[in-house]
C-alpha cells in the first residue's frame, strides 16, 4: 500500500475521532427517521471539525450538512446512520446473542458508513485549507437509507441542485468500486376498510378487510409468473385487523414494497399492484386507499468518476488486515455456509475461494454482472448529479449484510480499518476532482447524456412528506 496521497495522511491524523464516533453510532443504534442521537452526534463532529452546519435538511430533523471552504466545484460525499430492527447482537461474539436492552442492531454497517464519510470531508477540507486552494466539500448526514428514501426527499428538496459531485460508500466483505446497479423501488401502504360483524352469529353483515389484503397478496403472487425476472414485490402486514378472529376484521394494512431495474419498469408494475388492489377490494365488498411511503430511484453509472475511483483504490491498495483481522474472521467464518462464501465471489464473477477469509484485493472495474441487486436512495442522487460509490472490505467473506454476523463485526479492529480506508478511497477520489476540472466536465457531460434519454422524474408524488416526527 502507497502512502503518498497528502490526503491520506489528513485521514490518519484523525483517525482515533472518527473510528470513535463509529463506535457511539454503533451503541445508540435508531431506526430510520429516529436517528436523533446518531445526527447529534454527527452534528457535533461536524462543529468540532470547523464546518458550517445546517440541520433539519429537507424538512427532516435528524438530516445534517456541513460544509468547508471556499469557490470552486462542490463536492458532496453522503453518510448514513440508520440501523436496523432484529439486529440486536453483542459486538465482537461469534454467536448470536442479542443484547438485551433493545432490538436494534447496525447489521448494514451504517455506523461506518457515516463516520467514514465524514472522515472523508473533513480529509479533504484540511487538505483544502493546507494547500490553500478553492473548491468546497459538503458532508451530507443522510436518515433512513433502510426504507424511508432519505435522500430521495432531499434530492426533491432541491438540496443537491449546485453540487458537481456526489462520492459515497457502503460497508462490504469486498474491495470494488460499485458497479451502480439497483433496483428502482417504492413502498405502497394498502389500508383496506371493511365492515365489522360477529364472524359466528351474522357473518353475512360482515366484509372483511383482512380478506381484502389477502386477495389481494394471492393476486401478486399470480402476478410474479408475469413480471420481469428482475423485478420483485415483497410484503408486510401493518395492521392485521385485530387479534379476535370471532369479529370480522373492519380494517387491516399491507405494505407492499414494489421493485424494478428502472424508473419505467416501476411504474408499470404499480399501476399492476394498484389494480389487484381494486380488484381485491371488489371481490370483498370493501374499500381501499393507499399511501406512498416512499420511493427510490435505480443507481445509475458515471463512466468517468469509477474510472477515477478505480485509480485511486488501486493505488491505495486493499485493506491492511493483520493477523488478528484474519483469526476474529475466521471464527465468523465458521458460521457461515459455503453457499455465503461463494455468494461474495460470485457478485465479483470471481471463482470462490473458501481459504480466504478476509479480502486481500481489489476487483477489476470491467467485470461481468452476475446478477443480486437491492435497493438505496444513493440512486436518486446519482439521477441528480454524477456520482461514484465505492464497497469497501470491513468485514469476513460471506458476511451476509442484514445479519447479525455483520452487526457482530460493527465494533472490530477490522471494521475500524475498512472505513478508514474507505475514508481515504473517496477522500482521493474528491481531491482528483478538485484537482482535475476536465475530470468534473467529463463526468458532467456523461450525466448530460443520461439525462437526455431518460430524464428524470422523482418517484415520490408531489405532497407527499417524509414520515417525521416534528
Amino acid at each position: 500500500m502507497r502512502n503518498d496521497n497528502p490526503v491520506w495522511s489528513h485521514v490518519d491524523a484523525k483517525a482515533p475521532e472518527f473510528t470513535g464516533l463509529a463506535d457511539r453510532v454503533f451503541d445508540t443504534p435508531e431506526l430510520a427517521y429516529t436517528e436523533k442521537k446518531s445526527c447529534a452526534a454527527h452534528t457535533e463532529m461536524l462543529e468540532a471539525q470547523g464546518f458550517r452546519v445546517t440541520r433539519n435538511v429537507a424538512g427532516i430533523p435528524t438530516a445534517v450538512m456541513g460544509e468547508a471552504g471556499e469557490g470552486g466545484p462542490v463536492i458532496a460525499i453522503l453518510g448514513e446512520y440508520d440501523a436496523l430492527p432484529g439486529l440486536s447482537q453483542e459486538p465482537g461474539l461469534a454467536e448470536p446473542k442479542q443484547i438485551a436492552d433493545h432490538g436494534f442492531g447496525h447489521g448494514c454497517g451504517h455506523n461506518l458508513l457515516g463516520s467514514a464519510a465524514l472522515s472523508a470531508a473533513t480529509a479533504v477540507k484540511d487538505w483544502l485549507a493546507a494547500e490553500g486552494l478553492p473548491g468546497r466539500v459538503r458532508y451530507y448526514g443522510c436518515p433512513a437509507e433502510e426504507g424511508g428514501a432519505a435522500k430521495t426527499y432531499m434530492v426533491r428538496d432541491g438540496q443537491f441542485d449546485d453540487v458537481d459531485i456526489a462520492v459515497t460508500w457502503h460497508p462490504a466483505s469486498f474491495n470494488a468500486v460499485d458497479d451502480m446497479r439497483s433496483l428502482a423501488n417504492t413502498r405502497i401502504d394498502f389500508t383496506f376498510h371493511g365492515k365489522a360483524a360477529h364472524a359466528a352469529g351474522a357473518p353475512e353483515l360482515g366484509r372483511s378487510a383482512l380478506d381484502s389484503v389477502e386477495l389481494m397478496n394471492i393476486g401478486i403472487n399470480y402476478m410474479r409468473e408475469h413480471m420481469p425476472d428482475a423485478a420483485r414485490v415483497h410484503y408486510a402486514y401493518l395492521d392485521a385487523g385485530g387479534i379476535a378472529p370471532n369479529v370480522v376484521q373492519s380494517k387491516a394494512t399491507v405494505r407492499q414494497l414494489i421493485r424494478s431495474p428502472d424508473l419505467a419498469g416501476l411504474q408499470s408494475l404499480v399501476e399492476r399492484v394498484r389494480n389487484i388492489a381494486d380488484g381485491a377490494a371488489l371481490m370483498s365488498g370493501t374499500k381501499v386507499t393507499s399511501k406512498v411511503f416512499s420511493a427510490v430511484s435505480n443507481l445509475t453509472e458515471n463512466r468517468p468518476l469509477s474510472e477515477a475511483m478505480q485509480a485511486e483504490f488501486e493505488a491505495l491498495g486493499p485493506v491492511p488486515f493483520d493477523e488478528a483481522d484474519h483469526e476474529f474472521g475466521s471464527q465468523i467464518r465458521s458460521t457461515l455456509t459455503r453457499d455465503d462464501i461463494a455468494d461474495t465471489f460470485q457478485r465479483l464473477a470471481m471463482k470462490p475461494d473458501y481459504d480466504k477469509t478476509m479480502c486481500d484485493f481489489i476487483a477489476p472495474l470491467d467485470r461481468p454482472f452476475m446478477g443480486g441487486m437491492g435497493s438505496t436512495d444513493v440512486g436518486d442522487v446519482s439521477w441528480a448529479v454524477p456520482t461514484v460509490q465505492a464497497r469497501v472490505a470491513t468485514c469476513a467473506i460471506g458476511t451476509a449484510l442484514h445479519s447479525w454476523q455483520q452487526t457482530a463485526q460493527g465494533k472490530a479492529p477490522a471494521a475500524h480499518k475498512g472505513m478508514l480506508h474507505a475514508a481515504k478511497v473517496m477522500a482521493s477520489t474528491a481531491r482528483a476532482a478538485l484537482t482535475d476540472p476536465d475530470l468534473i466536465a467529463r463526468a458532467k457531460a456523461a450525466h448530460q447524456e443520461l439525462l437526455a434519454d431518460f430524464p428524470y422524474s422523482c418517484p415520490i408524488p408531489q405532497g407527499t412528506n417524509p414520515p417525521v416526527e416534528v
